[in-house]
């Protein structure tokens, strides 16, 4: 959600596995930043992996959706990006991806359109439609699919609606999504 699609494509970034926090269980806020930012998406489940997927084949290959937070750490990033350097560490950190209950596509569908919002402390802070997103969903995977094996289990965020914006310790994040689900952490 945002960029443009006919003058580059996705970028993709990686989190480590333990940057998943599930259960609305709290985030700690993490170290090496004094600028963290919330990021409500949409979470795609590979069901079944691949590489080259056609768009035309790509929803086969989803398992499921979730409602999902990137958290960023913004000071990290734009530093990495003033200076031309990867954005891993403002993206791949400990506790960086709260997400919610995985709802299976077989129960919910390949969701296109619907709200997604994210509130900070009951305050409503993004508030968008699926439709909008700038890449499909088929053409994430299929794009994504072309750089890397797609495995099952894998979780692929999407990207973020404008509203994007600082959290501190003691907030309260509530993400939904309508007809997937929703994500809930606290910032500890």
């Amino acid at each position: 959600m945002g960029g443009d699609p006919h003058a580059e494509p996705p970028i993709f970034f990686t989190k480590p596995a333990d940057a998943i926090v599930i259960g609305a269980a709290p985030m700690p806020y993490p170290p090496a930043t004094a600028n963290l930012h919330h990021e409500m998406e949409l979470v795609l489940a590979i069901g079944t992996g691949g590489t080259d997927i056609a768009e035309a084949d790509a929803l086969a290959h989803v398992w499921g959706y979730a409602a999902g937070l990137d958290m960023t750490r913004r000071d990290l990033q734009a530093e990495a990006v003033r200076a031309g350097r990867p954005w891993d560490m403002a993206k791949g950190f400990d506790a960086s991806a709260p997400i919610g209950d995985i709802a299976p596509a077989s129960r919910i569908g390949h969701p296109t359109a619907g709200r997604i919002c994210l509130t900070v402390n009951g305050k409503i802070r993004q508030d968008a439609d699926l439709a909008e997103m700038i890449w499909s969903v088929p053409a994430i995977v299929a794009a994504l699919s072309r750089l890397v094996r797609l495995q099952p289990g894998d979780l692929i965020f999407t990207g973020t609606p404008e509203g994007v914006g600082p959290v501190v310790a003691g907030d309260t994040l509530v993400g939904e999504i309508a007809g997937v689900g929703r994500v809930e952490t606290s910032i500890a």
